[in-house]
């Protein structure tokens, strides 16, 4: 099923609401003026939520799913539908808000 392509400007969240951000946009290919994110780019989180419960806050993240059909320099491209992984928590990743012109399978 197509889910839209992730990129620089996506707003994404641990499930605990910390905000994440790519560390390493492709920026050979660009959707609304921003480079995509491949699965290959970890992410970092801040302002995880889980800080005062005693286990460690969710740090990064790495996508194990994305697009199948579409690369970006040989890799897949990161879409809403994709599956991530926070370290050290285990719990995944939301993209919230998304560019709705490009759809990846």
């Amino acid at each position: 099923m197509p889910a839209p392509v992730l990129h620089l400007g996506a707003t994404v969240l641990c499930q605990h609401a910390g905000p994440a951000q790519p560390t390493s946009p492709f920026p050979r290919v660009t959707v609304s003026g921003q480079p995509v994110v491949t699965q290959m780019s970890p992410y970092a989180v801040t302002g995880c939520a889980l800080t005062g419960s005693g286990a460690p806050p969710c740090a990064t993240a790495q996508w194990v799913s994305g697009a199948v059909r579409v690369l970006a320099g040989g890799v897949p491209v990161l879409i809403q539908s994709g599956q991530a992984v926070c370290v050290p928590t285990g719990t995944g990743l939301m993209p919230v808000v998304v560019q709705p012109r490009v759809s990846a399978t």
